[in-house]
């Protein structure tokens, strides 16, 4: 009766032990199993009845990091009628409490409870190892293998994408939410207690041992995640799913969530205007089919958005009107700034400067001052002597400003040469132990907030644009909020207090991709215009960027182009080619003096509205999408028809190649190419690039069949070259490929017949290290219809 008993007990306790081993959640299509130890043993897909889990590697449940340390669970109790994991960390004398919610779509995990707080830095969801490996969403925390889909979703802005990257909370990396391991992936995400003072490198670490104040509340308890698995097309949906149930941010136009709207990946207009301005540039904008009309710059201060009176004389009442234009004629409309900067001229700044800007650090005055020493000595020059990041160079006691040159290299340490009531502050008598602040300042020559105020200049935004209308939203420098130093979680914050504030729909683009901002973003596009021409300012890095946005369920954006007074139509082609073959979206922007003054600004607005028009319209195949992206291969756009168009194709010839060398007096000094024409009869076009690191060319003739002679009397510098489109002016470009001039040629357009043909070139070389010339030719290939397929 006893071993009876006895075997009852031990097959009870067997029992009891693997139903704890097989702990396990599901929602519809989804599984999550965890053993006793709080490790992973099944992330499972119903549908393929396959494990995703990387059985080589130990995933658990939930990490805790203390004092710098990554600490797994010792043990799992699972409460599967309470939907509840309580995790020991033995080795801390910690434990985590986690809700589970298994709704049809995903699970829901949330920290109810964590003990001690004094010992938990941080905690890490996961990182979670799959064998997933073929698309890995670094931004949005999904993996997909073709088949499936495998995600991690953080569900509040205090549950960051990631790994826990740094003491501040943030990574300068597009994504960290999944990351390539091994063979498979991983994803994870996690918290910081912030509900501590404590010290941290900031934005990066280019301030260092930045004190950083707590946020009452603000710790790991309630941090929550979402996890779900799905069949690869229906992720999209599955993410709005979720979005919608956890009541997420979920930006709509017209009702329709934005990344699934007709506008998501439309390109839109940039510029620089005023009231009088406004219905001139409405009709730019339209004429050339884009969505927006997006104001680069309308604000006379950052921090208050004080408008610009010489742009807008009526203030936002004369915003609130453009605004109603562009919205009577189909357009939303927008205006730029730099997130949470603040210009010196602010009234956060000036007169009296507001309590609540950032410091990078602060010690105590050591002597009385009156308003005018300009010798200040502090008790620690630690935040002080930095000359890297430190532009201003100015503290704060109490409402005055002082700018200081430098720091004395021992005791006493002396702020010295002084500039007494900075920025329009007044200057004041100060006592012996007043606190010293370090202002925390950027090349921009601005300062910024701390937490308590950056939520105010969020408020303000927002308060901007309810007064206004206005619409579209670029979170440009969103690195700003890092300054509270509360890394991401500042970045994500201040978006999500702009977007919960507005009354209308908004379109919202940002300069940096983070998880929980994935909810409010409506594109990113990333790419400048200001140092070179159309294909070569940053293409390359514009197209990389392609393959992240695929991977992270956002619109394909090639970034900002910049229409000048001397863009040409074949430049304009050049980038919508490329636009057109990445299906991708593009600011243009256009300034109405530029506008004014190009003579081809007709043909080029034209140009965007109908190539943008067959993009949309997906009137391009994949193999025409191919070649459009070949940045070799130039195009031209001719409308026939309402909805179908001639697409035709230049290709270019090999490069002939001219260089110095020593001749024998008397003989030619002239370089003799045979150019084998292969394309149809056709107005001769070249390209000619002067090659090297110096030197010059001059007096560089061209002569076609030993008739048709070219001269071009004027010097080409290294890096320089110059365009022939087919008509009898030479476009000359910068080294950056700027465009520099034009030059009129001494003849009419050559017509090159197809066949062979000989082509001499000669010019003067200039210098010791003299460049090379490069000259290639370019001809129309084929001529194919395109039509629109949907809209």
């Amino acid at each position: 009766m006893l071993n009876r008993s006895l075997c009852l007990s031990f097959f009870l306790f067997f029992i009891s032990l693997h139903a704890i081993s097989q702990c396990s959640f599901k929602s519809a299509d989804f599984q999550l199993q965890l053993d006793v130890k709080g490790r992973i043993t099944k992330l499972y897909n119903s549908t393929t009845n396959q494990n995703y889990l990387l059985a080589d590697t130990s995933s658990s449940l939930l990490t805790i990091v203390s004092n710098g340390k990554r600490i797994q669970p010792s043990s799992a109790t699972c409460k599967t009628e309470q939907n509840k994991i309580t995790l020991k960390y033995a080795s801390l004398g910690a434990s985590i409490e986690i809700a589970i919610q298994e709704k049809n779509t995903h699970l829901v995990l949330e920290i109810t409870k964590a003990t001690p707080a004094s010992k938990i830095d941080a905690i890490i969801w996961g990182p979670y190892y799959t064998t997933i490996n073929k698309t890995i969403g670094e931004v949005i925390g999904v993996v997909r293998d073709g088949n499936v889909s495998l995600g991690l979703q953080v569900l509040n802005v205090k549950t960051q994408g990631g790994d826990y990257p740094s003491n501040e909370g943030s990574t300068w990396a597009r994504g960290i939410a999944a990351k390539p391991f091994k063979s498979g992936s991983s994803i994870q995400a996690y918290a910081i207690n912030r509900d501590k003072n404590r010290l941290a490198d900031v934005w990066g670490g280019n301030f260092k041992n930045m004190p950083v104040t707590a946020i009452k509340g603000e710790f790991v308890v309630g941090s929550k995640i979402a996890l779900f698995s799905c069949n690869e097309p229906e992720t999209l949906d599955r993410l709005e799913a979720i979005e919608l149930a956890e009541n997420l941010p979920h930006p709509t136009i017209n009702g329709v969530w934005f990344k699934k709207s007709p506008l998501f990946g439309k390109s839109y207009l940039i510029s620089s205007f005023g009231e009088k301005d406004v219905d001139e540039m409405i009709g730019y904008t339209k004429r050339a089919g884009l969505i927006s009309l997006y104001h680069e710059g309308p604000f006379k201060s950052w921090g208050h958005y004080i408008l610009d009176e010489d742009q807008f004389p009526h203030g936002k009442e004369g915003m609130k009107i453009a605004v109603e234009k562009a919205h009577q004629n189909g357009l939303h409309f927008g205006v730029h700034t730099l997130t949470n900067f603040i210009n010196t001229n602010d009234p956060y700044i000036t007169p009296t400067p507001d309590e609540r800007l950032s410091a990078t650090g602060s010690s105590l005055l050591m002597n009385n001052i009156d308003a005018t020493q300009t010798s200040i000595i502090v008790e620690s020059p630690e935040y002080f002597s930095p000359q890297q990041n430190n532009t201003l160079h100015t503290i704060q006691i109490g409402n005055e400003l002082i700018r200081y040159k430098s720091v004395s290299g021992n005791k006493p340490y002396i702020l010295l040469d002084c500039q007494r009531g900075a920025f329009g502050t007044t200057a004041s008598a100060h006592t012996t132990g007043a606190t010293v602040k370090k202002l925390m300042d950027h090349p921009y020559n601005v300062f910024f907030p701390n937490m308590n105020l950056q939520r105010e200049i969020a408020s303000n935004i927002a308060n901007f644009l309810n007064e206004t209308g206005v619409d579209h939203l670029d979170f440009d420098g969103l690195e700003g909020a890092l300054s509270a130093g509360q890394g991401d979680y500042g970045i994500d914050l201040f978006a999500k207090d702009v977007y919960d504030q507005v009354k209308h729909d908004l379109i919202v683009g940002t300069s940096l991709s983070k998880t929980f901002f994935w909810h409010i973003c409506s594109y990113y596009n990333w790419g400048e215009p200001w140092y070179g021409g159309f294909n070569e300012s940053m293409q390359q890095y514009r197209i990389d960027n392609q393959a992240l946005f695929e991977r992270n369920y956002m619109p394909h954006m090639l970034g900002w182009y910049l229409l000048s007074e001397k863009t040409t139509l074949s430049e304009m082609e050049w980038m919508l080619a490329r636009a057109a073959g990445y299906n991708a979206g593009f600011a243009m922007v256009a300034r109405p003096k530029s506008l004014r003054a190009n003579p081809l600004s007709g043909e080029l607005l034209d140009a965007i509205r109908e190539w943008e028009s067959a993009r949309n319209g997906h009137a391009f195949n994949e193999e025409q999408q191919s070649r459009l992206k070949n940045p070799k291969n130039e195009f031209h756009l001719e409308k026939i028809a309402e909805g179908t168009w001639n697409l035709s194709q230049y290709d270019l010839s090999n490069v002939f190649i001219r260089e110095k060398y020593e001749r024998q007096p008397g003989e030619p000094t002239q370089t003799t190419w045979t150019f084998n024409q292969p394309w149809k009869e056709q107005l001769l076009q070249f390209r000619l690039n002067v090659v090297g690191k110096e030197g010059s060319l001059k007096n560089i003739k061209l002569q076609i069949d030993q008739y048709a002679e070219i001269n071009l009397p004027l010097e080409l510098q290294a890096g320089e070259s110059l365009v022939c489109d087919g008509t009898n002016v030479i476009r000359i470009y910068n080294k950056n490929g700027k465009p520099k001039g034009n030059q009129a040629i001494n003849i009419k357009p050559l017509i090159l017949s197809s066949g062979s043909h000989t082509i001499m070139a000669d010019c003067t070389f200039v210098g010791e290290d003299t460049p090379k010339m490069e000259l290639q030719f370019k001809g129309m290939s084929r001529i194919e219809q395109v039509q629109i397929k949907s809209n």
